[in-house]
């Protein structure tokens, strides 16, 4: 049974990234033989690494491995999405099969790859890559009564934390989060709204693709979700069960326990944003161990970037979730580590520093 003392002990297990290792990484990034700041972000993320692993320079992350969480929505109902709800297991069928673009892209980059059913409606086939913690059959219809009841958010959050854990001690080095869920965007939206104060219209796109009638009926439906629930950060647990999906619970767990565990998370599109939102909201240190992979082209996405901080790596117009967009960025992060590890010093290499103080 998960319950707020279990809660508050994995919360209290996120750190402070290493100030030692950071401060050195910050140093040698310096030391480099390159014009000061010309990495840009790879520098940042260079001394990230360091911070979370406490090495410098840090590993470059060797075994990564992405987790598709997913869920279905009662939310669906209300036609914020033209996909039927079914869809949500037969594009899981084809994660597993190898043939979506998560699975490709997995490959390319060698990550490891796990689906995790957590909360969709249909029974799926057996499969040596999928896990079934299903907490529920999909969620309640978030516009109409709470999406779910606290004791199911606290077990999707176990769900993802427990996941965490067991994989970094598995050797797993990277987490990648990935998701998968047919009106999925409609929670995210509304838990993004609730937990920055945002308009419901700045923080709702337009998802699978849909037009501008159905855009306002998603718009309204945000609305009306938020002024029933009375939802507001204050209590972020609560306002996630309320307009949440279990797959974005599941995804905060994975954020807190990657964290809980010093592994760094690098976090995809819109659905993951969210999710770190309310991992922030529950313990802020988290999103120090977080590296923000790309920028989706949901609305929302940059709202929740920009108010967690994070920087993202890539900025390719994407928006189909999976976890596609954090793999793309994967090398970037791997490239970040090496340059730090491998390249020479102004003193190792002879060079002068052109900062240097003039001598004799």
């Amino acid at each position: 049974m998960y319950d707020d003392d279990w809660l508050r002990q994995l919360c209290g297990q996120v750190g402070e990234l290493d100030a030692g290792a950071l401060g050195d990484a910050l140093q040698r990034q310096d030391r480099l033989t390159k014009p000061r700041g010309a990495l840009g972000e790879l520098e940042r993320v260079s001394a990230q690494l360091a911070g979370i692993s406490g090495l410098c320079p840090p590993p470059a992350p060797a075994r990564p491995v992405v987790v598709v969480f997913a869920g279905d929505h009662g939310v669906h109902a209300q036609g914020v999405s033209p996909w039927p709800q079914e869809v949500t297991a037969q594009m899981l069928a084809t994660v597993l099969a190898g043939g979506a673009a998560v699975s490709v892209l997995a490959d390319e980059v060698g990550a490891e790859l796990w689906v995790v059913d957590v909360g969709v409606s249909a029974d799926l086939d057996p499969h040596p890559q999928l896990r079934d913690c299903k907490v529920a059959n999909g969620t309640r219809d978030l516009s109409a009564e709470p999406a779910m009841t606290i004791e199911q958010a606290m077990s999707a959050l176990a769900v993802g934390a427990e996941l965490a854990v067991e994989l970094a001690e598995d050797g797993n080095d990277l987490l990648v989060t990935g998701d998968m869920g047919i009106a999925n965007t409609t929670p995210s939206a509304a838990l993004i709204a609730a937990l920055t104060g945002s308009a419901a219209a700045e923080v709702t796109g337009r998802g699978t693709g849909i037009d501008d009638e159905t855009w306002r009926t998603k718009v309204g439906v945000v609305e009306r979700a938020l002024a029933m629930h009375h939802v507001d950060r204050a209590h972020p647990l609560e306002a996630a069960a309320a307009v949440g999906g279990l797959e974005h619970l599941a995804l905060a767990g994975f954020i807190l326990g990657g964290a809980s565990v010093r592994v760094p998370v690098l976090l995809d599109g819109v659905i993951s944003g969210s999710a770190a939102l309310l991992a922030q909201a529950l313990a802020p240190g988290a999103i120090d161990f977080c590296i923000a992979g790309h920028r989706s082209a949901e609305p929302g996405h940059a709202i929740a970037l920009e108010w967690l901080g994070l920087t993202p790596l890539l900025d390719l117009g994407m928006r189909l979730g999976e976890g596609s967009g954090a793999l793309l960025a994967l090398p970037v992060v791997r490239s970040a580590a090496r340059l730090l590890q491998d390249m020479a010093t102004f003193d190792s290499a002879g060079v002068t520093d052109k900062a240097a103080p003039a001598t004799g």
